[in-house]
């Protein structure tokens, strides 16, 4: 599934001059079109926290306004090499793996879905946190965790590729509470079957 985002930041440079103070919290709001939009200068009053900064405003060193739009779309082959390296890691299929990505965030590492969804392999918060993924937007990790991720699910499902698909999108615990099947929820039947389709494809 395709994710967009649309980042706008005051971005800080470290320039040893003082500034003024200035707001390093992140704002969050999704539009009509479910593009995701984050940004520290909220401009109306549809933004929500989303992120607390961890240091004072009057620590924030020299800004420079600068606007970022990352899209869905990325370089299909630009991770080969540490798609390949992880996969032999873990005994994954790289055409699976490859799969997943195009159909999670389309090899864009800064997807974001409305469910807070992050990165390459689109890792929920929590599943980042146990595969200890410390930046869900940095390619490696986010490879890494995710392609471990999904090993765990194939494993749990004795390697039955759509079941650990199934798991991957809406959960483990809803795969077993559907009797070990494929759950009958459109967005993972969808889902499973975007994969398996575009597996073929890096085959």
């Amino acid at each position: 599934m395709k994710r967009y985002i649309v980042f706008a930041f005051a971005l800080t440079l470290a320039t040893g001059a003082a500034a003024g103070p200035a707001r390093a919290d992140i704002y969050k709001y999704i539009d009509k079109n479910g593009v995701v939009h984050f940004t520290n200068v909220p401009t109306t009053p549809q933004y929500r926290l989303y992120q607390k900064s961890n240091h004072p405003a009057d620590d924030v060193e020299t800004e420079k306004p600068v606007a970022f739009h990352f899209f869905s779309g990325g370089d299909e082959t630009r991770y080969d090499k540490v798609i390949e390296s992880l996969c032999s890691k873990y005994a994954v299929d790289t055409a699976l793996v490859k799969a997943v990505i195009k159909t999670e965030s389309d090899f864009d590492p800064f997807a974001v879905s409305s469910k807070g969804a992050q990165g390459l392999m689109q890792l929920m918060p929590g599943t980042a946190r146990d595969m200890q993924v410390r930046n869900p937007f940095d390619p490696t990790q986010n490879l890494q965790g995710g392609i471990c991720y999904l090993r765990r699910m194939l494993d749990m499902f004795n390697g039955d590729m759509k079941l650990a698909l199934a798991a991957y999108n809406a959960g483990f615990n809803t795969v077993i509470g559907c009797g070990w099947r494929v759950p009958n929820i459109p967005e993972t039947r969808d889902y499973v079957q975007k994969v398996m389709y575009h597996i073929k494809k890096y085959r």
